[in-house]
């Protein structure tokens, strides 16, 4: 685990109710374990060459357009060091979605169960029936979202991470959306269905228009709401800690907790403009944050320095994924 003085823990509550998070990891066989970062395909060409998994992985990323990410992870596994290890060593580099380039029902198991046990970052998988998503929704991974195509070499759940990914966070939802290089599966409605009881989801052709046809982990809790959630836990943990850094002492009183209060504030409303948090129609957006004063705090916490006394809530922006429209016509 990195090391770290500040510690953000969110809880996605169902309503009574400027750190981005985009960049893919692709685990892939190598002859030693080793992690590296790639700017364009031409530099993974040149070490996996152009007819391997990995190879083909992250074609299919750099292949989306102008909304590809700027760069691509590689990280390889060996026998003596499995993927599961190998993501475990740089779990705390700089990536947000990690895939392995090819691999088994039980593989995909296995880096999910790593991912879930962090409780950051998401895992991605595509398989082509529904038993096999059956087999892997059975965890009811918060983390882990599962695509269902019938041509998996097509890398559906890598062309969706690559082409929209790395959009803002909050920006966007996982529904609804169109990939480069992916042909619709020809699943029916019942199909379909099948799969979105099992909160995976497909790229099938609706009103004539291919596209995503659900964007949740399995869980059943929606990607950009997971993504959302980190967004404001990494980015309030880093401003929170530059505050102490960048200043001589945050006194343990009413003048220094004050400045952390305006520190999350500040990424709140960040996270507001940003489209994670709800507004109402004054334009304000829905969040609030309890500080409590010195005179509140425990004894023995102000002896060990510790502050334990902020908390906040908001309402996620959420997206709307379906519409009913009533109308009526006169003669």
């Amino acid at each position: 685990m990195p090391l770290q003085d500040v510690k953000v823990i969110i809880d996605i509550r169902k309503p009574s109710a400027l750190t981005g998070l985009g960049t893919p990891l692709i685990l892939a066989e190598g002859t030693s374990q080793a992690y590296k970062v790639y700017a364009d395909l031409d530099g993974v060409e040149k070490d996996f060459g152009n007819n391997t998994d990995a190879y083909k992985a992250a074609k299919q990323i750099f292949n989306q357009g102008d909304t590809r990410p700027s760069k691509v992870a590689i990280a390889t596994y060996t026998t003596e060091n499995p993927a599961p290890q190998t993501l475990e060593k740089y779990y705390d580099n700089d990536w947000y979605f990690v895939s392995l380039a090819t691999g088994s029902v039980s593989d995909f198991i296995a880096i999910s169960d790593v991912v879930e046990s962090k409780g950051f970052k998401i895992a991605a998988h595509t398989v082509d029936s529904v038993d096999d998503l059956a087999a892997i929704a059975a965890k009811k991974y918060d983390r882990t979202f599962v695509m269902v195509h019938d041509k998996i070499e097509q890398y559906p759940h890598l062309a969706l991470i690559g082409g929209h990914g790395s959009k803002p966070v909050g920006s966007i939802t996982y529904k609804f959306k169109k990939l480069i290089g992916v042909d619709p599966a020809p699943y029916d409605a019942t199909t379909l269905q099948q799969i979105h009881d099992l909160n995976g989801f497909a790229y099938v052709t609706k009103n004539g228009v291919a596209q995503t046809s659900e964007g949740t982990a399995l869980s059943g809790e929606y990607i950009d709401v997971i993504q959302g959630k980190d967004w404001v836990k990494i980015n309030m943990e880093n401003a929170v800690s530059n505050l102490f850094v960048s200043n001589d002492k945050i006194p343990f009183d009413d003048t220094g907790i004050p400045q952390i209060e305006s520190t999350v504030i500040n990424i709140l409303e960040i996270a507001g403009k940003r489209g994670i948090v709800a507004k109402n129609d004054a334009g304000q957006f829905l969040y609030t944050v309890t500080a409590k004063s010195r005179t509140e705090t425990d004894a023995q916490d102000r002896v060990e320095r510790h502050y334990k006394g902020l908390s906040f809530s908001l309402e996620l922006a959420g997206a709307i994924h379906e519409a009913t429209i009533k109308g009526e016509m006169v003669v």
